[in-house]
Formats: C-alpha cells, sequence, structure tokens
C-alpha cells in the first residue's frame, strides 16, 4: 500500500486532501502540531483511518522524526500559515512556519527518504505586482506583496532549487484563492456569506480588485492527479478555474443567491479587522492555468454559482 504523509492536515485544504486521500485507498499519515479533539473535527470522518504524527513543522528532529516514522512515498505538504493580513503586523512565524518548515521538509526527505515525492502547496500570492493585466504564467517573475508571500515566494524558490541541486523529486503547486470553508469566517468569500446569511452590513477594502475564485473540490482535485501523475514531478502548475471577478461582483453574485438586501460599503473594512497597507494590494491576480490542464489534464468542475450556492447551504445549517 502507498504510503502518504500530509502535513497540515486539519487546516481547511489539508483535511480535504486527506479525506480524499483516504477514500482512494491511501495509507495516510497526518502530520499536525498537539491540538484540541475540537481541532480534529474536520477529520471526524476518516480519523480511525489514518495514522496521526505529532509535530511541529518549524523543528528539524520534529519532521525527521515523524518522515522516518511514516516511510511516505508521497508527501503532501500544505502545512502552512496563510492569514496575509495577519502576516503585516507579525511576519516572524510566518517566516519560521512557511519558510522555515518547507526546508526542513526538503531536508529530511532527503535524508530519510530521498526516493519519495513531495507535492509542496505554493500560492498564487507569490507573483503579487505584475505590470500587465493578463492571466500570469508559470514563469512570470515574482514579486510579492505581503510578508506572507515572501514567504511562501522562500518555500517555493528552495524547493525548486532543491530540484535542480539535489534531484529532489517535488511538484509545486500554486493555487488561486479557494472558498468553501465551513466555520471560518476569516475569508472574503465565507465573510461575506456568514455577513449576508445574519443580515449584517458587509464591508468591502478593495471592491475593484479582481480575483480568481476557485471551489475547494477542484483545488483537492489537483493535488490528487499530481500525486498520480509522473508528468507532474520536477514541474510547477498554476490552480486556476478562469473565472476573474472583481470583489464587487462577487460579493453581488453571493447577495442573489442568498436574497442579501443589506447593506455592501465599498472602500472601507470592518471595524476592528486587521490592518494592511491598501494601496500596495495588487489589483489584479489572476492566473493561466493551461500547463495544468493541458499536462495533467485538470479541469476545474465546478462554476462560481454552484460553489457559491454549496458554500452558502452549508453556512445555513
Amino acid at each position: 500500500m502507498t504510503n502518504v504523509l500530509v502535513t497540515g492536515c486539519t487546516g481547511f485544504i489539508g483535511s480535504n486532501v486527506t479525506k480524499k486521500l483516504v477514500e482512494k485507498g491511501y495509507n495516510v499519515y497526518g502530520l499536525a502540531r498537539h491540538v484540541s479533539r475540537a481541532a480534529l473535527e474536520p477529520l471526524n470522518s476518516v480519523l480511525d483511518r489514518i495514522r496521526l504524527i505529532e509535530g511541529d513543522l518549524s523543528t528539524y528532529h520534529s519532521v525527521n522524526s515523524a518522515i522516518s516514522a511514516a516511510q511516505p512515498q508521497y508527501i503532501v505538504h500544505l502545512g502552512a500559515l496563510t492569514p496575509v493580513r495577519l502576516s503585516f503586523e507579525n511576519p516572524f512565524p510566518f517566516v519560521t512556519i512557511n519558510f522555515q518548515g518547507t526546508v526542513n521538509i526538503v531536508h529530511a526527505m532527503l535524508e530519510k527518504v530521498p526516493k519519495a515525492r513531495l507535492i509542496c502547496a505554493s500560492t498564487a500570492e507569490v507573483y503579487g505586482w505584475q505590470e500587465k493585466h493578463k492571466p500570469i504564467m508559470e514563469t512570470a517573475s515574482l514579486d510579492p506583496a505581503s510578508p506572507y508571500a515572501v514567504s511562501k515566494v522562500a518555500a517555493d524558490q528552495y524547493v525548486r532549487m532543491a530540484m535542480k541541486t539535489y534531484g529532489l523529486m517535488a511538484t509545486i503547486l500554486r493555487p488561486i484563492n479557494t472558498y468553501g470553508r465551513h466555520g471560518e469566517k476569516g475569508y472574503l468569500v465565507e465573510y461575506l456569506v456568514s455577513s449576508m446569511l445574519r443580515g449584517d452590513t458587509c464591508y468591502l477594502g478593495a471592491p475593484d480588485s479582481v480575483r480568481d475564485y476557485m471551489f475547494v473540490d477542484d483545488h483537492v482535485s489537483a493535488y490528487l492527479l499530481a500525486i498520480e501523475s509522473e508528468k507532474a514531478a520536477f514541474e510547477v502548475f498554476n490552480i486556476s478555474p478562469g473565472n476573474p471577478v472583481t470583489n464587487s461582483e462577487l460579493a453581488k453574485i453571493i447577495a442573489k443567491i442568498i436574497g442579501f438586501e443589506g447593506k455592501i460599503v465599498e472602500g472601507s473594512y470592518p471595524p476592528r479587522y486587521p490592518q494592511r497597507p491598501v494601496q500596495w494590494d495588487p489589483d489584479y491576480l489572476v492566473l493561466d492555468s493551461r500547463k495544468i490542464r493541458e499536462t495533467l489534464c485538470w479541469k476545474p468542475t465546478v462554476t462560481i454559482e454552484e460553489g457559491l450556492s454549496t458554500t452558502i447551504e452549508s453556512w445555513r445549517t
């Protein structure tokens, strides 16, 4: 049986990838920091079919021990700190977990399982500011616009260096904004959905910013394809459904589905919202995903209306 180690297995994408791997018959190990029973809730349906390993990405010995115990043929590295807005005020844990944690994964793999494959989660945020407003290809320069993005660029580049220098068999995936979370309101789609369902006033700090939005199922399918295809080794792929909308347009789509008739305040963030330098926020971040579509035959299966409707229904219940 094929062993797969998933870092960040209790997180949004990590828990969904873990459940899908179990469903497909993989022998799954999950690396997670010491957490409460409540934090394991996203994995409740598969807890009896995975092996949890308690560990800390920021400590090399901990990562090395986890990889030694799991002896994986594949490592899906999803463990990271992700709230962009929080990284401006406190960048240090982002550097430690996102960059140093990835370095620890790379070298522990090279020491313990040199023939294993790494599927590493990067992000669209690595592209940051781009001169032209057109879908961004994998060959574009990386120009991060936040401390979070800098930490992910460093990790991304380290893995690419390791592929060339050490022969590390890795695949880097750079996904666009993903939605479909349950109970977590710190991201735009989920913030708008939960606020509108309560009838609260909604705030859009950057209403004209253009982004792609991808439903979680399409995001997860890309990781499975990266594991299952030899063509994915030593490659970098963007993951994006190609449905760019402004934040204002996104809010209107959600409002229409919900039937929200309340107030939407554009150009202002919610009260007590962690500040970020809005003037430096890239106003266009849309990815060109032709490479993964052509190489791995990945394609999105959920339209933005379908994904938002599913997300809204889950929040209703």
